[in-house]
């Protein structure tokens, strides 16, 4: 071995064991060895950063932007609104949250598409009472699966695409995953829907994460809108879709009075305001849902200049500018372009308007405010605020103007008409200057650290494959597996890189073996289309332990896993996986 390749493969050894360890952040890990490659002369100084301008990292940047703009305009609640019930059985559940997950993993980071439905998910397993942890599991499989269909569902299928490029001369397209990894997915759906959730181990009691009990429930209001839909019917027939939604209608108040009781009775007219009782998720989704105003349109108009609304949640305390008086009183709306949203008021009631309320020490307030001005407002109150859960704002609005610029983005990029980054790209302009995604927050969408992992370990694999460190790997693997077929040379190629991926950062995996592929399939004169899918598939099936995919991760807490859950369902997955993505490669890319 040279000393280039030395240095190479001593950094790529300490990275995975540095990644296995877990005490320091994969980011800061993949960075520190870019700089000692760098420094050690094995990197080129003039690439050390040309990762960070990668087609690849550049796309999954963007990917995640364009995923938080369809999560703000209302279209993936357009889709679980009409889709998930709580009342059906939980085969049933997991069957059609599994093919919902599938299916957004498809056209959207699949880490996003199960931040976007685990909330749901957990809402409907409390309204279910059952435990979360039955159904989380398979809903993580599940966006994971799906994320292998298509060039932009997942990081590794990008960086394939981008690797091919480099040594072929032209990237795979946006479909070209979809015969192997589509029939992978749908395979390996099934088997989660009617086999893998039964492996599950169940446990006494249910998982008792921040997750389930940081759900504070509101009474709010909300207008009926000039020209909706919903004026003439009855306030009962709203009952089913409120329940749906996890909302309590508790009445109606027209002409700036109460109705007696919950009103049910009454017929809608424009202008009505809603009163009930939600969670802040759940009453976002229930208002667009029904295409519902914020409680006073006139206060709404205050805020359509500003860059994006955000909810805050805050304390009222004794000292509280707000405390012993009204939101009306304080010119809340006038002085801080905010709306008081809601207001949790634990064992009282409250009669009155939501701004003509006397706010009393300890209440929690639900405000609805400019962007780039919370913390102003929480100052200003004199209020402490709580953790922030996140809770966007629904642009409801523009779901079907979302929906166009990305669909007609990925039509594009399919054709061929328009490279992927810069249709994604064009994307997100669209969905700032149409307010979708307020520029204020176009950034904080961005997962920092897996741009900067897959910036600095882009420029560790090219150089490894210049120093002709990857040859070095396929070719051992190539007499380690002589005299085999060269469809059992690939399978082997796959469960060693599924093995890594179950372990080690996905995207980190793919660095290393994708090169190795087209090593390997040069090395037996055949073509490296089918070694590269055979490492797309791989990669993106870390179904063993918590820490192979950020999804896995994701749900450890909430479902209230432990490490060895996970084998449980998992293994028989990944051995189904190898057994229906092999004839497949054979089939669509044939040696």
């Amino acid at each position: 071995m040279t000393t280039d390749q030395i240095i190479l493969f001593s950094l790529f050894t300490a990275v995975f064991g540095m990644l296995l360890w877990g005490r320091f952040r994969y980011d800061l890990v993949a960075f520190t060895a870019l700089m000692v490659g760098v420094v050690l002369g094995a990197v080129p100084t003039k690439d050390a950063f040309s990762g960070f301008g990668h087609p690849a990292t550049i796309i999954v940047a963007l990917v995640l932007v364009v995923s938080a703009g369809l999560v703000r305009s209302g279209a993936v609640y357009l889709i679980t609104r009409t889709l998930v019930d709580a009342s059906r059985k939980l085969g049933a559940h997991i069957a059609i949250m599994g093919a919902i997950g599938g299916l957004l993993s498809a056209f959207m980071n699949n880490v996003a598409a199960l931040a976007l439905l685990m909330p749901v998910d957990i809402q409907t397993a409390r309204k279910a009472g059952r435990d979360p942890g039955l159904s989380l599991m398979p809903l993580s499989f599940a966006t994971i699966l799906g994320g292998m269909a298509t060039l932009i569902g997942t990081p590794p299928n990008i960086i394939i695409a981008s690797i091919r490029e480099e040594n072929l001369g032209e990237p795979f397209k946006m479909f070209d995953f979809a015969p192997v990894g589509g029939i992978t997915a749908i395979a390996g759906l099934i088997f989660v829907a009617l086999i893998g959730w039964r492996l599950i181990p169940t446990r006494e009691g249910k998982a008792t994460g921040a997750t389930l009990d940081s759900y504070t429930d509101y009474l709010a209001e909300l207008t009926v809108p000039e020209k909706s839909k919903h004026i003439g019917k009855r306030v009962s027939e709203l009952y089913d879709i409120a329940e749906k939604n996890d909302v309590a209608i508790l009445g109606l108040i027209r002409d700036g009075k109460r109705r007696y009781g919950t009103a049910k009775n009454t017929k809608l007219q424009a202008s009505d305001v809603l009163v009930m009782e939600a969670a802040p998720e759940a009453l976002d989704e229930f208002r667009a849902a029904l295409n519902l105003d914020f409680s006073d349109t006139k206060r709404e108009e205050l805020l359509a200049a500003s860059d994006g609304l955000v909810k805050i949640e805050v304390v009222a305390t004794e000292t509280s500018r707000i405390t012993g008086k009204t939101a009306e009183a304080i010119g809340l709306a006038w002085r801080q372009r905010t709306v008081l949203m809601g207001l949790s008021r634990k064992g009282k009631s409250v009669k009155s308007q939501m701004r003509k309320t006397v706010i009393e020490a300890g209440d929690i307030l639900l405000l609805l405010a400019p962007q780039d001005a919370a913390n102003d407002v929480t100052e200003w109150l004199g209020c402490l605020p709580l953790a922030d859960r996140g809770v966007a704002v629904t642009a409801n609005s523009k779901v079907w103007l979302a929906i166009g610029l990305f669909a007609g983005a990925v039509a594009l990029a399919s054709f061929g008409l328009i490279y992927l980054p810069i249709a994604l790209g064009l994307v997100v302009v669209a969905y700032v200057l149409a307010k979708i995604v307020p520029i204020s927050e176009l950034y904080t969408h961005i997962e920092w650290p897996v741009v900067v992992l897959l910036g600095s370990m882009i420029p560790l694999g090219a150089a490894l494959e210049t120093s002709g460190g990857t040859e070095l790997i396929s070719g051992s693997l190539v007499q380690l597996t002589s005299g085999l077929a060269p469809w059992m040379i690939l399978t082997v190629l796959m469960i060693v890189t599924m093995t890594l991926s179950d372990v080690l950062n996905n995207t980190a995996t793919t660095i290393v073996a994708a090169p190795i592929a087209i090593q390997m399939a040069q090395s037996l004169n055949v073509s490296p289309d089918p070694f590269l899918m055979a490492v797309a598939v791989a990669a993106s099936s870390a179904y063993l332990t918590p820490i192979g995919h950020k999804n896995n991760t994701l749900i450890l807490g909430p479902g209230g896993y432990s490490f060895g859950d996970y084998w449980r369902m998992g293994l028989p997955l990944e051995l189904l996986v190898v057994a229906v993505s092999i004839p497949s490669i054979l089939v669509f890319w044939p040696l």
